[in-house]
């Protein structure tokens, strides 16, 4: 082995040793995340927050935004073989039920080429759709809806 090679390898492995007796959360002592929690403290446990009530579909902010999900889906079945959300979004169905029917684009291949089905690329609607809960917004922000939206 080549003598700078060598001598990396083994700093590497003096710094990995040390490193591995110091606890963990030494390692990140004054660490701070994004939201300016240190990183040793306690996120927020999931489903603290609640759902909203169904209500209208909710406005787009902006421009080729997927639209959100105006009311509860906990319970869902969304998987290869089944699909909830077409119960009422499905073109068949829409009329009866009042949803909103799923777009045109959702019927489209990669290369445009069009379907009879929904394309498995936009199967999973949760991928882009997301139901809303009553938390506050992580970060102050001064965001303005697109202009064209208003």
């Amino acid at each position: 082995m080549k003598k700078p090679i060598r001598q990396l390898a083994l700093a590497l492995v003096a710094v990995l040793g040390i490193a591995g007796t110091l606890p963990p959360l030494a390692l990140a002592e004054g660490v701070k995340s994004i939201r300016g929690n240190d990183v040793g403290e306690a996120e927020v446990p999931p489903g603290i927050y609640k759902p909203i009530p169904d209500r209208a579909p909710i406005p787009r902010d902006y421009v080729q935004q997927p639209p959100l999900i105006p009311h509860k889906i906990e319970g869902y079945e969304v998987s290869k073989n089944f699909n909830r959300c077409m119960d009422c979004h499905a073109w068949s169905r829409y009329q009866e039920t009042g949803a909103t029917k799923v777009s045109l684009t959702h019927f489209k291949d990669r290369d445009g080429g069009e379907l009879s089905n929904i394309s498995p690329r936009r199967y999973f609607c949760t991928q882009c759709h997301v139901p809303q809960t009553d938390a506050p917004p992580l970060v102050n922000n001064k965001f303005q809806r697109a202009d064209g939206l208003r």
